[in-house]
């Protein structure tokens, strides 16, 4: 697909564990193949362990692949800078600095990214505000619940504006009013243009936001298509069925 956002081709990465002394090859993703086009919400959906979180960060660049090739933008995100700075990225587990504040830490993220001045003071209140909150921007991150460092993890990855998005799990901690405001931000950054890449176990939310998505199972891309397509292939007619058929899990 030549106008894809990203590309995931034959692409396999593996991890060694060691249990009891001994080391073995577990499967992250095995030979992927992947185009996604610009533009749209597209959702990795499967289980835990399915290897989500792993394709993931192959295409953000902090990943290589063991084989097969990876793409965003036309270019390789583990070797081109300037690639990765077109791409936004939350990550499922955000570390950040607990004794910063959200703005300071926003500006601090900003300045690394070559931001300075007025740019830079109006790109950190653009993100706090489109992630709702600005309000709570001057306090401490440890004194935050769950779903406001979520929030400031957001603005993070929208702070240089980018032109794909990676979320993995980005309604982890939020209550119903901020799960919806989540919403809301992804259907606009649609609408400017921007492609977005969820990861999540909440169907119900994948359904209302994702334009199509990909069901991996064992580190294999088991299906991918329309949501339309996906429920269509499940006896059910749901997208959850089709994830669990995916998986091997009977349904009662």
């Amino acid at each position: 697909m030549t106008d894809a956002a990203f590309s995931l081709t034959s692409a396999s990465k593996g991890y060694d564990v060691w249990r009891r002394l001994r080391r073995t090859r577990a499967r992250g993703v095995d030979g992927v193949t992947l185009a996604v086009p610009r533009g749209c919400v597209f959702a990795l959906l499967g289980l835990n362990g399915a290897g989500k979180t792993t394709a993931m960060r192959l295409l953000v660049g902090l990943l290589r692949p063991d084989r097969g090739t990876v793409r965003v933008l036309g270019g390789d995100p583990a070797a081109d800078p300037a690639i990765r700075a077109r791409i936004g990225y939350l990550p499922e587990l955000p570390y950040l600095p607990r004794q910063m504040t959200g703005r300071a830490l926003l500006r601090h993220y900003g300045r690394m990214s070559g931001l300075a001045g007025r740019p830079l003071s109006n790109r950190v209140e653009r993100a706090l505000e489109l992630t709702g909150i600005r309000e709570r921007a001057g306090d401490p991150l440890h004194l935050c619940s769950k779903g406001q460092v979520q929030r400031v993890a957001m603005a993070q990855a929208l702070l240089h504006e980018p032109d794909v998005l990676f979320l993995d799990e980005p309604l982890s901690g939020l209550d119903p009013r901020g799960i919806a405001e989540m919403r809301d931000l992804i259907a606009r950054l649609k609408a400017a243009g921007a492609t977005v890449c969820v990861n999540s176990h909440q169907i119900a939310e994948v359904e209302r936001i994702c334009d199509r998505a990909g069901i991996l199972a064992e580190g294999r891309l088991a299906a991918e298509g329309s949501l339309g397509e996906l429920r269509a292939r499940s006896p059910a007619g749901s997208l959850e069925d089709a994830v669990l058929r995916a998986a091997g899990v009977a349904r009662p």
